[in-house]
């Protein structure tokens, strides 16, 4: 089934149940649909727990309680990493996460995550509501019975958390860092050595010196996480993940189960919450940047120039590189460079020169 046959009738189903009254909606909400969701993250985690939190809310409130869902932290029902298959065979209806969790699944997987030096949450929101994007979603995960849906993004993340100065590319040599996903294998190809880790374990694995360096999120998420107990340095950009999507997973039969309003309401839901956990993170990332920095003494740092060159050109070689598994990705591909493009060459004369122009005295 088609996304655009989910969202059909969304108007007269509306205005259907209006006209009902709440005498029906009453009866229709104890008799609704009740989902469990799957996520990847700790139970009630900042921003990407409450995430998960704050979508099965609005469908909820959204459908009038006809769809009642109820979210289960990593490990409660499923492992995270198992989260993408529960959803496809029917275990649950819907999952959260992010499709770097879900390595194996297809080359073109990565795209529909974020791409090391690739687009940005505003640019990745383009490319998928209006470029293409998501019709190559539907089918890139429709072999897998699921309807993927953006629900959340976190912004351009931070660089890392660091034990000691990274002071030019050669620095990258040996070094053990707590990425996964393309980053890692970027890494990899620069002469470090990723270890996939998850986040409840960084914390210890960088204390312990098992890593050198531990990557998660931004200020937000990682304060959370503890990891300025245990680090000095604390690096950006953030060149691995610089708009990463946090995915909504759908079981296809379940959605195609529900009358064609409430699987409006439920595509729309995860519209809602993108918006607001980008949202979100844009307004807490700088006050826990400031806590860190001014209360916990960790210093700030931009990585040098030929380390972000270095990275740069061993991304441009894993990117290809996937483009170059089979035709799919490929096309894949070619869509989110052409969007990238554009996307560029708009931001070169509108949000990148205006940044320009305010900090201008």
């Amino acid at each position: 089934m088609r996304r655009r046959q989910f969202i059909r009738g969304v108007g007269a189903g509306s205005l259907a149940l209006g006209a009902a009254g709440g005498g029906l909606r009453a009866a229709q909400a104890r008799s609704g649909h009740r989902w469990r969701m799957a996520t990847t993250w700790p139970k009630n985690f900042p921003g990407l727990g409450t995430g998960a939190n704050q979508l099965a809310a609005l469908i909820g409130a959204m459908s009038g309680g006809r769809v009642q869902v109820q979210v289960y932290g990593a490990g409660e029902l499923v492992p995270a990493t198992e989260v993408f298959a529960a959803v496809g065979r029917g275990t649950v209806e819907m999952g959260h996460g992010c499709a770097s969790f879900w390595p194996g699944k297809g080359a073109a997987v990565p795209f529909f995550s974020s791409i090391p030096f690739g687009m940005t949450a505003q640019e990745v929101n383009a490319w998928l509501y209006h470029g293409g994007g998501q019709a190559l979603w539907d089918e890139a995960y429709a072999s897998f019975g699921l309807v993927p849906a953006a629900a959340g993004n976190t912004g351009v993340n931070m660089g890392g958390w660091f034990n000691k100065e990274i002071r030019s590319a050669a620095d990258l040599s040996g070094l053990k860092l707590g990425l996964s996903g393309l980053g890692g294998e970027v890494l990899a190809r620069a002469g470090g050595t990723p270890i996939k880790l998850p986040p409840d374990a960084l914390l210890t694995a960088l204390q312990s010196g098992v890593i050198d360096g531990a990557v998660w999120v931004g200020p937000y998420a990682d304060q959370a996480l503890g990891l300025y107990a245990v680090a000095k340095y604390y690096y950006y950009p953030g060149w691995h993940e610089p708009g990463t999507v946090v995915e909504a997973l759908i079981n296809t039969q379940a959605l195609e189960a529900l009358p064609a309003d409430l699987r409006a309401i439920v595509l729309n839901a995860c519209k809602v919450a993108n918006q607001d956990m980008l949202a979100e993170f844009t307004a807490r990332n700088p006050a826990a940047l400031s806590t860190v920095v001014t209360k916990h003494q960790v210093e700030l740092r931009r990585f040098p120039d030929d380390v972000i060159c270095t990275l740069h050109t061993r991304a441009d070689e894993v990117i290809a590189g996937l483009a170059q598994q089979d035709a799919f990705a490929a096309k894949v591909h070619a869509s989110y460079k052409k969007c990238l493009a554009q996307a560029k060459a708009w931001s070169d004369i509108s949000a990148f020169a205006y940044l320009q122009a305010r900090d201008q005295a």
